[in-house]
């Protein structure tokens, strides 16, 4: 029988991670050297600044650990296909430039966001953590403002906007957080009632100082914290403030390509029996 069994080949069972999502991430060090690290659930994180200032690697960064863990579910917005494209295979939803699918992905989020809402209204719950047994659904945005501003007619634009600034107002409490990002912080894009909706900010170099008070919060620049200060040449530094704090300088993690293909290979394979295609 021990034969028997030894030369028949054993199926592969993926050895699984042991991060979760409630896990603080590790985002880089501050000017000291010591490691920051946020605690996602129940808040929800804006990140601008202009291009190759580092909100790419600070994306992955966070990216990659809900990746690798397996009690998240992963929904991904990227206009351009290529910075969060890796990581495709990991989630339960890509939407590259496509105005109506994004309508259409939000919508479903807008479903399950009520859904979630009712199920906690009848069992009494005001906000969801790891105890109550529904994965978080963590959705990650890379230029929103491709999908608020730029892709589709005036109408698209307002529905998805609508469906965003809904999410972002309502998901936090119900597992539902929201990270994104544009290269273009300007009121417009960023006007102040949907900035105030994140407690996570993070500016990374801005070309005037007005771009930065809209990414950090009106008067911060006049107190002394002005990411128009970043170097260009100091890629990946930034300024995060958190709610209810002062903005502290950091220098974020990076991530090469090659990292981001073996982890996002890896994170794949481990939560291939997760993925919402798998269930019936």
């Amino acid at each position: 029988m021990t034969a028997l069994l030894a030369d028949k080949e054993a199926p592969a069972v993926p050895v699984g991670s042991t991060l979760s999502i409630y896990d603080p991430i590790f985002l880089g060090i501050d000017e000291f050297g010591a490691h920051v690290n946020l605690e996602l659930m129940g808040r929800n994180i804006l990140v601008g600044g202009e291009p190759g200032g580092g909100k790419s690697g600070f994306l992955n960064a966070i990216t990659a650990h809900a990746a690798l863990s397996t009690d998240c579910r992963l929904v991904l917005f990227d206009g351009k296909l290529v910075e969060l494209g890796q990581w495709e295979d990991c989630a339960d939803e890509f939407v590259g430039f496509d105005p109506e699918r994004a309508i259409r992905v939000m919508a479903r989020l807008s479903a399950l966001m009520n859904n979630r809402y009712t199920w906690m209204h009848a069992k009494g719950i005001r906000k969801l953590d790891w105890t109550h047994g529904l994965d978080p659904v963590l959705t990650v945005i890379d230029e929103f403002a491709l999908y608020t501003a730029t892709y589709g007619d005036k109408k698209t634009q307002e529905q998805f906007t609508a469906l965003f600034r809904d999410l972002v107002a309502r998901g936090r409490a119900c597992g539902m957080p929201v990270v994104a990002a544009t290269q273009r912080p300007s009121s417009d894009i960023v006007p102040t009632s949907l900035r105030d909706l994140f407690a996570y900010r993070c500016a990374f170099r801005c070309t005037t100082v007005g771009s930065s008070d809209v990414v950090l919060g009106h008067g911060w620049v006049s107190r002394g914290y002005s990411a128009a200060d970043i170097l260009p040449t100091n890629q990946g530094e930034a300024l995060l403030l958190s709610e209810g704090g002062t903005p502290r300088s950091i220098k974020g993690s990076f991530l090469t390509d090659a990292q981001i293909k073996s982890i996002a290979d890896y994170a794949a394979w481990i939560r291939r029996p997760n993925r919402l295609e798998n269930q019936r």
